[in-house]
């Protein structure tokens, strides 16, 4: 068996736009000696491997050929040029209701599925009621697929995907219409079939979910590859590549004012631990991080239920009129697990002059958390919660591991709370009762 489970090599894949259906007949009518189309390419020389096993993510702006790549890998479309070989049992969770005749019922479009990926009868009568319990659409399975909700048909699609034993998933952004509930059931599947060595091909906008499920990721900007590697990097160099042109269409639609002079700070921190990842437009910069206890000592182990400081010192390069700074607090899979900023605290700073500097302290109760290795990510960015172009951002400036707590420790973290009960227990003799 193959190493690799997916390879494609300088794939391309172009479409004919005609201006008018009359278009296509007149070129049909000239034998194609004449052309009356223009070339759309939803893809140009794409060549990437994703190895038996592996989790691959691929992200992107609307239309940049993610959708695409998935199709071909399915084999639902056939590349214009290069090669494209997937090795193994393709099972896919594409657009919305693909694979789906809107005239059968569920139940039948579950058996078609299965014909089509070379299952029996007597092998989907066997799975059939797994992939009834976990789409939970009740009676609706016997009803046409047409009569259907989009989040009905997601459901039914992706308990087909899963249980017929794929070699290969193809997951493309579906997941994102179904609610929240089965969408977190989902992605406990899809971490399942991760670890039984299931081939996983992502598409996602949501970029926590790619930073928690790819080991690997590329990212697509017009059917080109723009980057191709490691989960963290990619990610990073996308998000970068987004604010910078959020940036330049805020610049034009929403000019800034005069700056005004901000007040000297009373302590500067100039002290950066760590850079994994560094962008922003370069009009301001973080140039120190610090992570406090409550006297303001720094801290070499973050503890469970305790107060710590996170001070974060930036310096404007240009007049900024409404300076954001801010921090994300990331778990060790590189996840974001939590973050906040000055606007969102409601906390707005005066406008900063090229050179003011500003040191900000965020006081953090920190709850009992799982015993792992905890990063903080500064940034600061000038606008507003809505609109705003980042100016500076560093990934995982400062990484603490967070002390074991004694407490027995269920899930990822274990919230506030207030126990009370209200029962009244008898004693069996005579009636007595103790209340608390």
């Amino acid at each position: 068996m193959s190493a690799l489970a997916v390879r494609f090599s300088n794939v391309s894949k172009s479409y004919s736009i005609y201006a008018a259906p009359r278009d296509r007949l007149k070129e049909l009518a000239t034998f194609q000696t004449r052309r009356f189309h223009t070339e759309f390419w939803a893809l140009r020389d794409v060549t990437f491997d994703v190895r038996r096993g592996e989790t691959f993510c691929v992200i992107g702006e609307n239309g940049s050929g993610k959708s695409t790549v998935l199709q071909i890998c399915a084999g639902i479309l056939a590349p214009t040029s290069g090669t494209a070989v997937a090795h193994g049992r393709v099972a896919a969770l594409l657009e919305l209701g693909s694979g789906f005749n809107p005239e059968f019922s569920g139940k039948d479009n579950v058996y078609l599925n299965g014909a089509i990926l070379g299952l029996s009868t007597k092998d989907m009568d066997r799975r059939f009621p797994e992939i009834q319990a976990f789409a939970e659409i009740g009676d609706f399975i016997h009803q046409p697929v047409k009569t259907y909700s989009s989040g009905m048909v997601i459901r039914l699609a992706f308990a087909v995907s899963i249980h017929v034993d794929p070699e290969i998933l193809l997951v493309d952004e579906a997941l994102a219409v179904g609610d929240v509930y089965f969408r977190q059931r989902c992605m406990r599947k899809v971490q399942e079939l991760r670890q039984r060595g299931v081939t996983i091909l992502f598409v996602s906008h949501a970029t926590g979910d790619v930073k928690a499920l790819g080991d690997r990721a590329m990212w697509l900007e017009k059917g080109v590859v723009k980057a191709l590697g490691q989960t963290d990097l990619v990610v990073a160099q996308y998000l970068a590549a987004m604010s910078e042109k959020d940036r330049v269409y805020q610049a034009h639609e929403f000019p800034l004012e005069d700056a005004r002079k901000l007040p000297a700070p009373e302590e500067v921190i100039e002290e950066i631990p760590n850079v994994d990842h560094r962008f922003g437009d370069g009009k301001a910069e973080v140039i120190g991080i610090a992570v406090l206890d409550a006297e303001g000592r720094r801290v070499a182990m973050l503890k469970s239920d305790s107060t710590i400081v996170v001070r974060i010192s930036v310096r404007a390069k240009e007049n900024l009129d409404r300076p954001i700074v801010g921090f994300m607090f990331r778990n060790h899979l590189g996840v974001d697990f939590a973050g906040t900023n000055t606007a969102r605290e409601r906390q707005d700073l005066p406008p900063m002059v090229a050179g003011d500097i500003c040191t900000v302290d965020f006081y953090l109760d920190l709850p009992a958390l799982y015993a792992s290795s905890f990063s903080f990510s500064p940034a600061i960015a000038n606008g507003s919660l809505e609109r705003y172009s980042m100016c500076d951002w560093i990934d995982n400036a400062v990484v603490l591991q967070m002390e074991k707590s004694g407490q027995p420790m269920y899930g990822q973290f274990h919230l506030d709370c207030r126990v009370k009960v209200n029962t009244k227990l008898g004693s069996g003799v005579g009636g007595n009762v103790v209340t608390p």
